[in-house]
């Protein structure tokens, strides 16, 4: 297993990978991505926030890192923190754990990058991925309500999100 930056290379698999694990969400009863714009995921990559767990040399996960929130998080996205999201498994690997291995590489980033907490969200209402997160050591902060805006995929515009942090 290898963390590493995607590359324009990695495109093609990480946009599988989404529309796989969307079509999971949809399976399970659980509410879908809606899609992402390919300027979005090019932009995450070339400002090195974009990252692909690679088994051999298969995309086996894909995440993306933010410094600040401050539309989910509101007023704590001043707070000194990295942002966890679009965490997407490539269904052949599905059951491996990664994010607490995500979790794990994500506190050795956020110390040496003198970061003091490490978050996420997801869409609230799903207690499945609600205890899994508090299972790989975050903890629930609450639910935020958002005021959508263009430059936030198209799920951020249905419900509330539930907020999860360690600090570090």
């Amino acid at each position: 297993m290898e963390i590493r930056n995607s590359t324009a290379h990695d495109i093609e698999d990480i946009f599988k990978v989404y529309e796989q694990a969307s079509a999971y969400k949809l399976q399970v009863g659980n509410k879908g991505w809606k899609g992402f714009k390919l300027a979005q995921v090019q932009k995450e990559i070339d400002e090195n926030r974009h990252f692909v767990i690679l088994e051999g040399s298969v995309v086996a996960c894909t995440f993306v890192l933010t410094f600040k929130d401050d539309v989910i998080w509101k007023e704590s996205a001043n707070d000194n923190a990295i942002y966890i999201h679009r965490i997407a498994t490539n269904p052949l690997f599905r059951g491996n754990s990664y994010v607490t291995k995500i979790v794990a590489w994500a506190k050795e980033y956020a110390i040496a990058n003198e970061k003091k907490f490490i978050r996420l969200d997801t869409h609230s209402g799903n207690d499945k991925i609600n205890n899994y997160y508090i299972s790989c050591g975050f903890m629930f902060k609450g639910v935020s309500q958002i005021k959508w805006t263009p430059e936030l995929p198209e799920h951020y515009k249905e419900g509330s999100f539930s907020l999860f942090e360690i600090a570090l």
